[in-house]
């Protein structure tokens, strides 16, 4: 049967577990690592589809959960799929609602038939299944579908965790069952199990089995230490098989984008860019930047003088920062817009330095001005 979505290795960096490729999507291949832009609400916040496109995106993410309270993924259906809707043709992944779902805390209730829970729009009462997630992620005619899951939090009970693993193991075998149209949208499962090696050994094997087109590693980046993060990242992309994209949820700092890499994940997303550009905040090549602090009053530099985004290269710091203070929307736009350009781009810089087997001194390099060290 043909797939949806496939996976070409190009090259693996001889010292690290890093390695370069391409996914084959319907609408267009995208060249991993990647960072992938979030565009919850079918939106990147701040920034037009243009514009994004234009930094060199080649796919962004939607919600599941919020596109089905707003506008509703009949709506979506009916204008033609999220890519119209969105004015948007390059791939799309939507996550499965269940992240979101799940950090409802007492609106929710969680069931073997799926969640029960409360929108946090209007109150309204919902069920999301396994099936309603497809069947919702169907419409949306999203590239990539993510399969519904249990994201736990930590820290959290290993008896906690083990029926949160196995609800999710057989939550991925409805999804799967209730999945349809394979060559247009493929089902990427979800492996969870906490902090606990045994645990992910197991819910890798389960999920694996079903011979999905890729795997995504979840559960992480959810407020444990980084140093545990790694610990169980390494054991963890030792048990996909190399032969389909590895996709880590919810990181977007640079050392946790080079660290995913490096332990050879191909696909990373995370609202952190637009976000913190909301706060005033710039990811740039000299570490983070707060365009708040006075010392930016009277400084007519760019805002990263390495950087050749549309912000960097057509307004200052002291204009920035003004425009922040005014409380003027150019200031979010103007920051997202740097922010993107520069995750995207950090990638691109990972890519090359795969393809040069330099990934380490590349790391390096980047660490030592990041940091000042």
């Amino acid at each position: 049967m043909k797939q949806a979505v496939t996976y070409e290795l190009l090259h693996r960096d001889k010292k690290t577990g890093a390695r370069r490729g391409v996914i084959h999507t319907p609408h267009g291949d995208i060249q991993t690592p990647v960072f992938m832009p979030v565009g919850t609400q079918a939106a990147v916040k701040a920034m037009r589809p243009e514009q994004v496109k234009e930094m060199g995106a080649e796919i962004i993410l939607s919600n599941t959960y919020h596109l089905y309270l707003r506008p509703g993924h009949e709506l979506v259906r009916e204008a033609g799929g999220l890519h119209k809707f969105m004015n948007w043709d390059r791939a799309i992944l939507t996550d499965s609602g269940g992240f979101q779902v799940f950090s409802l805390g007492q609106l929710r209730k969680i069931t073997e038939e799926g969640v029960r829970f409360q929108s946090h729009i209007d109150g309204s009462r919902h069920i999301l299944t396994p099936e309603k997630a497809i069947e919702i992620q169907n419409a949306l005619g999203s590239d990539i579908m993510m399969a519904f899951d249990e994201c736990a939090p930590y820290p959290a009970d290993r008896s906690y965790i083990i029926d949160s693993m196995n609800r999710t193991t057989r939550w991925l075998a409805r999804c799967k069952a209730a999945h349809k149209n394979t060559e247009r949208q493929a089902l990427f499962g979800i492996m969870q199990g906490g902090v606990y090696k045994d645990l992910r050994r197991e819910s890798a094997k389960a999920m694996v089995e079903m011979d999905l087109p890729g795997y995504a590693v979840g559960g992480l980046s959810v407020g444990e230490p980084k140093e545990i993060m790694i610990d169980i990242l390494d054991d963890c992309v030792e048990l996909l098989p190399s032969e389909k994209p590895r996709y880590l949820m919810g990181v977007g700092t640079p050392d946790y984008l080079f660290e995913a890499v490096e332990h050879g994940i191909d696909m990373c997303d995370c609202v952190e860019p637009t976000r913190i550009a909301r706060h005033g905040l710039a990811t740039t090549s000299q570490g983070r930047l707060n365009i708040k602090n006075a010392r930016f009053e009277k400084d007519f530099g760019p805002l990263d003088p390495e950087c050749d985004c549309y912000t960097c290269r057509n307004y200052s710091r002291a204009y920035l920062r003004h425009v922040f203070k005014a409380g003027e929307m150019m200031s979010a736009m103007l920051l997202s817009n740097h922010n993107l350009h520069f995750l995207i781009h950090l990638m691109e810089g990972m890519r090359k330095a795969i393809e040069e087997d330099r990934f380490l001194e590349f790391k390096k390099e980047f660490y030592d001005k990041y940091y000042h060290e």
